[in-house]
């Protein structure tokens, strides 16, 4: 049984919700960089994914600890 929008976002939060299109959009990218690196072997898209997660690790790092100060 496939989750509806909302069962899936009881976690969102004000400080959350705008920042779930930027997320969703580098996790795209992730998926994008990873398909090209795959079928091409081009290291480049294996370098600019790693970034992109170092880069959503920081930002959820950034939240939790904005979380915790409210």
């Amino acid at each position: 049984m496939k989750n509806t929008t909302s069962e899936r976002r009881t976690w969102n939060t004000p400080l959350r919700e705008p920042w779930n299109p930027v997320i969703k959009s580098c996790l795209n990218a992730i998926d994008e960089h990873m398909r090209l690196y795959i079928s091409t072997g081009d290291r480049y898209h294996l370098g600019q994914a790693q970034t992109l997660r170092e880069y959503i690790c920081d930002l959820k790092t950034w939240i939790h600890n904005q979380e915790g100060k409210t």
